[in-house]
């Protein structure tokens, strides 16, 4: 066995190389130049060059959706900015917080605070301090010397929505507490509604400036891909179509960059594995399905209680041969799965309206056909097979003891 596992290894390590620097096809990479985003990275350099003149620049939102470029260009421009005020010795701090990781008004102040814990010596808790006391804390380390600070919240639609608006109330008009020191927020949103969640207050104290970036088409996306694929991949191991195909595919998922380059890598990282010599189509269609099954696994796996009792329960129609069926055939399983598990069922309206969220998630698919005189019903079906459902469910210890239920069975004990 020993010797197989050595072959193993060898044959790996010894396989064709296809990634020079695999990093630069990740989310995270920030590359020396940007393709299809000098509109907005001129726009941001104006709003923020005051600071070079030593002025406070205005609060910045910015706005498009997902792989739009928007984390990568404030990341980019925010590291310019730091780097040629070191000319003009302006001093420039850059705080990023990812607000869908850092989620509540206490973990955010914490987090700024702990930014500057080497230089003041104060470290918050993630838990534990009264707000109030992190608050005093935050405007003593900023307000410690002169500079500017520039706060960076992502995704903050995502804290807003969980948390309120008083993080953002605070940091709008903290300026006002402080002597020596400026700060400024750039807030990125996928949400264009975002300041519907506001209150009037917060809106009044932002005095924001908006950048919004639209999604990305084919051709840009390609020029991306070429540009990120010269230092990521070995000479000679990409087929001329892969790029093309990889940036056709993520323009049919709103210009999609991150699609794109989760697309270029796994391709490259199935050929790898394969011992391929070249990444070619076949590897991008392998990509495109690995992605989209992990996707649908990670939906499934964050779905509320009830809805995944409700999906288990269209998993064990389908697997008794009972699909299509009607939202009261599922509402009676999910019923009885509920009382197998001690929990409280909910009304079928409610259960109703759970159906169209996966339905909306893909997970399902729930038609509303006519029957006639009959009036019109909805049809149930499952768009993923009940295996990747069980495996799943079967990691979650709330959930595992469903993978005993037997509806036959489960019936005749109603």
């Amino acid at each position: 066995m020993a010797d197989y596992i050595n072959s193993i290894f060898e044959r790996y390590l010894h396989a064709k190389k296809i990634f020079k620097n695999k990093e630069v096809l990740r989310h995270s990479y920030t590359p020396k130049e940007l393709p299809h985003r000098r509109e907005q990275i001129e726009e941001l350099a104006h709003i923020l060059v005051p600071v070079l003149r030593g002025e406070t620049p205005s609060n910045v939102f910015v706005y498009g959706k997902t792989g739009t470029g928007k984390t990568v260009t404030i990341k980019f421009v925010t590291e310019e900015l730091k780097r040629i005020s070191n000319k003009y010795n302006v001093p420039v701090e850059v705080i990023y917080i990812n607000c869908e990781i850092v989620d509540t008004q206490y973990r955010v102040l914490a987090n700024i605070v702990n930014h500057f814990k080497r230089e003041s010596g104060v470290e918050v808790p993630l838990v534990g301090w009264p707000t109030d006391e992190v608050y005093a804390k935050l405007k003593d380390v900023i307000d410690a010397k002169e500079r500017f600070v520039i706060i960076v919240l992502d995704e903050i639609d995502k804290l807003i929505k969980k948390s309120g608006d008083d993080i953002l109330y605070s940091l709008t008009r903290i300026n006002t507490d402080l002597k020596r020191a400026k700060v400024s927020i750039i807030g990125i949103s996928n949400d264009l509604k975002f300041k519907e969640y506001l209150d009037a207050r917060v809106l009044s104290s932002l005095s924001e400036e908006e950048v919004v970036f639209p999604p990305y088409d084919a051709m840009q996306l390609r020029d991306i891909l070429l540009q990120r694929a010269e230092n990521a991949f070995n000479e000679g191991v990409l087929d001329d179509a892969v790029v093309p195909l990889c940036a056709a595919l993520a323009a049919r998922e709103h210009g999609d960059a991150r699609r794109a380059l989760d697309l270029l890598r796994v391709a490259g990282e199935i050929a790898e594995r394969e011992g391929a010599g070249k990444v070619t189509e076949r590897h991008v269609w392998l990509a495109q399905e690995k992605i989209e099954q992990d996707t649908m696994e990670e939906v499934i796996k964050t779905l509320p209680l009830h809805s995944k009792v409700l999906l288990y329960s269209i998993v064990l129609l389908d697997e008794n041969g009972e699909l299509p069926a009607n939202t009261g055939d599922v509402y009676s399983v999910y019923t009885s799965l509920c009382e197998y598990i001690d929990l409280d069922s909910l009304t079928q309206r409610r259960v109703s309206d759970l159906i169209n969220e996966l339905d909306m998630l893909g997970i399902i698919n729930a038609k509303v056909v006519s029957k006639g005189r009959y009036g019109r019903t909805k049809e149930i079906r499952l768009n993923v097979t009940p295996h990747k459902v069980k495996k799943i469910f079967g990691q979650d210890d709330q959930l595992r003891p469903l993978l005993t239920v037997n509806l036959s069975r489960q019936r005749r004990l109603i």
